[in-house]
């Protein structure tokens, strides 16, 4: 059984950049329709399109994750919400205090993806200078922490990043269900520190899922996609990312012949990022090898988001529930 998810933006605005200004004898009308209004409507989109669960990503210069989750809480009846986040926000004891809020608000909807290894630049950007094995330990007592303060009273922590001393929940927050964990990265520490704490282990497309490890952990694959009727269709749309991201038609990257990937995805379009082109069967048929491979949790991501959205939701998961993947 594989579950589905949604990548939404974490810019409210969708990623479409400061919307010009009218001059002022001009009356403004979208005033009255903000940033969150469109994340709600995107998460709306996915719930109504049937996927499990949204993702806010950590973005370091948008919106941050945990209230864009709560706000896609707040507006759906069902739809799981993942906030990705990284451990230099605050100390796990807040963090968890947020989430044991949230869980108790919105019956136990929110997950975790905790983003350790930060590009350095963007990590100093937030205050947080750790580099090396340094993050990874210090992600290993945030999550023994954050645990430790949700299920035990009294608890006591003496580490190398945090001390608490005689914590842990009272009601109302005690007794929630703890947020799942989502990890991602292939290195070795990586891995390990899933094995201890991951529910889920996100890889990327092109990394080899078989080489890793990890009893128990379910494996969630974050995949960029670009879906059609029919592959010439999507291919078409693909060259008009291409183009509309500065790429010129001269370095359209063909998709790899042995794992189908087109490279042209990315933050910037023609980034380099792999994911899956072609029509709703070929798209469909390429995240069902991935099934075959023990990959059990699906980020799609696909803009723009509430449009795509009810598009994979109409066209695409009907073709994967017709083959046994379960989508709540």
């Amino acid at each position: 059984m594989a579950t589905f998810h949604i990548t939404l933006p974490s810019r409210g605005n969708g990623g479409r950049g400061t919307r010009p200004d009218f001059p002022a004898f001009v009356t403004d009308p979208r005033a009255a329709f903000g940033p969150f209004d469109h994340l709600a409507q995107a998460g709306r989109a996915a719930e109504i399109a049937a996927f499990d669960g949204a993702l806010a990503p950590f973005d370091p210069y948008g919106e941050e994750s945990l209230v864009v989750a709560a706000g896609l809480l707040r507006r759906s009846r069902w739809l799981r919400a993942v906030a990705g986040f990284h451990p230099g926000i605050a100390t796990p004891v807040y963090a968890a205090k947020i989430s044991a809020s949230l869980q108790r608000f919105s019956g136990d909807r929110l997950d975790w993806w905790i983003d350790v290894d930060l590009d350095p630049a963007v990590a100093r950007s937030q205050g947080d200078f750790l580099e090396g094995a340094a993050r990874y330990e210090r992600a290993e007592e945030f999550l023994t922490v954050a645990k430790g303060v949700w299920s035990e009273e009294g608890y006591t922590y003496e580490g190398r990043f945090y001390q608490v001393l005689a914590g842990g929940f009272l009601s109302p927050l005690a007794g929630r269900t703890f947020p799942r964990i989502h990890l991602s990265g292939t290195s070795k520490e990586a891995l390990e520190l899933s094995a201890r704490h991951a529910d889920v282990h996100v890889f990327d497309p092109e990394d080899d899922i078989e080489a890793a490890e990890l009893p128990g952990v379910t494996y969630g694959l974050r995949l960029p996609v670009l879906a059609r009727d029919d592959d010439d269709e999507a291919w078409r749309a693909a060259r008009r990312l291409w183009s509309r991201a500065g790429g010129t038609a001269g370095a359209f990257p063909d998709p790899d012949p042995r794992t189908r990937l087109w490279g042209g995805f990315g933050p910037e379009g023609a980034g380099g990022r792999g994911g899956l082109v072609g029509s709703f069967e070929t798209v469909a048929a390429g995240i069902r090898d991935y099934v075959d491979r023990g990959v059990g949790a699906f980020f799609l991501e696909a803009a723009p988001y509430i449009e795509e959205t009810y598009r994979l939701g109409e066209r695409l998961l009907p073709l994967l529930v017709k083959e046994d993947a379960h989508v709540r």
